[in-house]
């Protein structure tokens, strides 16, 4: 039981950076507030998938490998093709099957299918080698001393179930995207439907929620018909 509390704390640790770095990245970019991914709550289970990889990938011995150096260049490789990987099976699978697009790098060289590109994988390659170098060994420490606290079980436990509380309702109203993505043949971007939806909202001078931007007076449908009719498909 404290090994599993111990993965959730990291999925969750994941989850929350994830978020909190895409939502300023988001308010950067668009210079507006935008609750990132497809979850109502602040939690990007890519990045909380990712850590988890990271974390158990690092636990891992490497001592086969006698430098340290290239032992660490060795882990770093493995680790930045890991995220990779995850990354273009998660976009994968939200555009083939949910035809919905979490993120769109369409516009970067290199690109594969806007999933996947080198300047991302650069950027997991940095983000990698900091854990790996830097935060590993803490991380550790963390999930030894999560996994021998019962307290920190019930409170993951309940985080826990609001999440998956929050996964059903989201992949409800992913549901709905994903039907009228395939009436009309299309993929729907996320981020630009939010988008479409808040500026909407202020210039007819509605409310637009932050946790639930996609919950408006117009509903789904009519939300959705207002974005493919804006050429944001």
């Amino acid at each position: 039981m404290g090994y599993f509390a111990g993965l959730v704390f990291v999925f969750f640790v994941g989850c929350a950076l994830g978020w909190t770095d895409e939502l300023f990245f988001r308010r950067y970019a668009h210079k507006k507030w935008i609750n990132p991914g497809f979850l109502v709550g602040p939690c990007l289970p890519l990045y909380g998938t990712g850590l988890t990889a990271l974390f158990l990938m690092c636990r891992i011995d490497y001592s086969f490998i006698g430098s340290t150096a290239w032992r660490a260049v060795f882990v770093i490789v493995i680790l930045t093709a890991l995220m990779t990987l995850v990354e273009y099976v998660t976009g994968l699978f939200f555009t083939k099957v949910m035809k919905v697009k979490l993120w769109d790098y369409s516009d970067r060289r290199g690109n594969l299918q806007g999933i996947i590109c080198p300047l991302f994988t650069l950027f997991w390659c940095i983000i990698c080698a900091i854990y790996y170098l830097f935060v590993h060994s803490a991380l550790c420490k963390a999930f030894d001393y999560v996994g021998a606290t019962p307290e920190w079980w019930f409170l993951l436990g309940g985080l826990l179930g609001i999440f998956i509380v929050d996964v059903c309702y989201s992949f409800g109203v992913v549901a709905k995207i994903r039907k009228f993505a395939k009436e009309r043949e299309i993929v729907v971007k996320i981020e630009e439907f939010k988008l479409s939806v808040k500026k909407r909202a202020e210039k007819l001078k509605e409310r637009c929620g932050f946790l639930l931007p996609l919950k408006t007076k117009k509903g789904m449908r009519d939300e959705l018909e207002n974005y493919a009719e804006s050429g944001k498909e």
